[in-house]
């Protein structure tokens, strides 16, 4: 364990000293000198260039300068498919790192309220919301990379919405790379204009969905698999069965080492529970509607990190029971 945390800590600050020496030399970067760059590698230009962007990505180096100088080193059509392939690359790096450094289950762990339930909606809503903030100018591009890492967005779904939802802002910024740079200074303003509208547009189409899933949204789920890591690595966590009694011994049996107190009688037990009201709370039922109902009791009770396992005591039990012979 503690072997795992220095492995990250380094590479925290390996990553913190990348950024800082980033963010420090792109003020040095202009299409000139990725011209420059490239015109001494020759072939390789093509790949050292999606490489470079790649690395650009990871290190929060601004891409629209890469994106025009691809426009006019490489022209409209392969220009856009190498800074997109570029930026989708880094993206991906950003994203896989953050989910190692930080996994989705690490900050379920340590958000709750209202937080919690926003990172429920947005990872609901998958892939439209990853498309939806692409299109989005205004939102730091880098960052998000990093953020989404942190979300259980799938990679596929992530990767996939990215590199669609940027083509259209890739494309315009490589065409005015090949237009000429001093020559389209005004459309430079222009296509950000138009990037906005676009962007304006997409948020009056997703955001009331947003909005709507937010509001009918429940507590933090946690994924069966993200339990049984929980429990066999001994995390600091309490499961609390909100079955009947019955039910707890019943059929179906229960979590080892799970405390059953029946959804009917929380009320009058919220004041005992004070002591865990910092500790990690798991909230299991048959499927997951009353641990969901009991959820939002101890939530407005002031409990701040409680999850309920998606598909209650029905998933856990599947494949530990055998099934009945004929």
């Amino acid at each position: 364990m503690r072997a795992g945390r220095l492995i990250r800590g380094v590479l925290l600050a390996a990553l913190a000293t990348g950024i800082a020496a980033g963010l420090y030399h792109a003020r040095l970067l202009d299409v000139a000198l990725v011209g420059q760059v490239a015109a001494r590698t020759g072939d390789a230009a093509p790949l050292l260039f999606v490489l470079g962007y790649a690395l650009a990505t990871v290190l929060f180096v601004p891409g629209s300068i890469l994106t025009i100088a691809g426009g006019a080193l490489f022209g409209p059509v392969a220009g856009t498919f190498y800074s997109l392939s570029g930026a989708t690359l880094g993206a991906t790096l950003a994203f896989l790192v953050a989910r190692h450094l930080a996994s989705p289950e690490w900050i379920a762990r340590r958000t709750g309220g209202r937080l919690a339930e926003f990172i429920s909606g947005v990872e609901a809503e998958g892939w439209r919301f990853v498309a939806f903030v692409r299109l989005v100018p205004l939102l730091p591009f880098n960052a998000l990379n990093y953020a989404l890492g942190l979300t259980r967005i799938s990679l596929t779904q992530y990767v996939v919405a990215s590199y669609l939802a940027m083509l259209p802002g890739a494309a315009a910024y490589t065409y005015l790379g090949h237009a000429g740079r001093d020559a389209f200074a005004a459309p430079d303003e222009l296509i950000r204009d138009g990037l906005i509208a676009v962007a304006l547009i997409a948020a009056t189409l997703f955001l009331p969905r947003l909005a709507r899933r937010l509001r009918r949204t429940g507590p933090a789920l946690i994924e069966l698999d993200a339990l049984e890591r929980r429990l066999e690595r001994r995390e600091d966590l309490t499961v609390i069965d909100v079955r009947g009694e019955d039910e707890y011994n019943g059929d179906l049996g229960h979590i080892p080492a799970s405390v059953n107190i029946p959804l009917s009688d929380l009320p009058k037990r919220i004041a005992g529970l004070r002591a865990l009201k910092d500790r990690a709370l798991v909230l299991v039922c048959r499927t997951d509607k009353r641990s969901a109902k009991a959820a939002a009791l101890l939530n407005d009770a002031g409990f701040n990190r409680v999850e309920v396992l998606r598909g209650g005591i029905e998933r856990w039990s599947a494949g530990r029971i055998a099934p009945a012979r004929p």
